[in-house]
């Protein structure tokens, strides 16, 4: 193999290992930064659900508990249930009683 062919492959593996090494580094930054992304939009929904859930106990608290009578507690709403009417499929099948005889059988020749 001459020099220059060797020169040439060896500059291109070398060419190869930076360009590979630069990608590395920049895909290891942007996941660095989609990170802190996901962890900024956590915090806020984070935030907002407190703020949420400390706005439904002050209205709980507002409000008195309701009081069911006894009467009312005990009845029970009554479920009826009807079935619909059934339904008939009726499939003719031939037996041998209709008159004709089938080819092969039951002569009595």
């Amino acid at each position: 193999m001459k020099k220059l062919h060797v020169s040439l492959i060896a500059l291109l593996l070398a060419l190869a290992a930076v360009l590979g090494t630069f990608a590395a580094t920049r895909t290891a930054s942007l996941g660095t930064s989609s990170r802190q992304a996901g962890n900024a939009a956590y915090a806020a929904s984070s935030k907002r659900l407190d703020a949420f859930s400390a706005q439904l106990k002050r209205e709980l608290a507002a409000k008195p508990a309701a009081i069911q009578s006894p009467a009312r507690a005990a009845v029970t709403p009554r479920i009826v249930y009807r079935r619909p009417p059934a339904l008939v499929v009726v499939k003719h099948t031939h037996h041998g009683d209709d008159g004709s005889e089938h080819a092969g059988g039951g002569s009595d020749d």
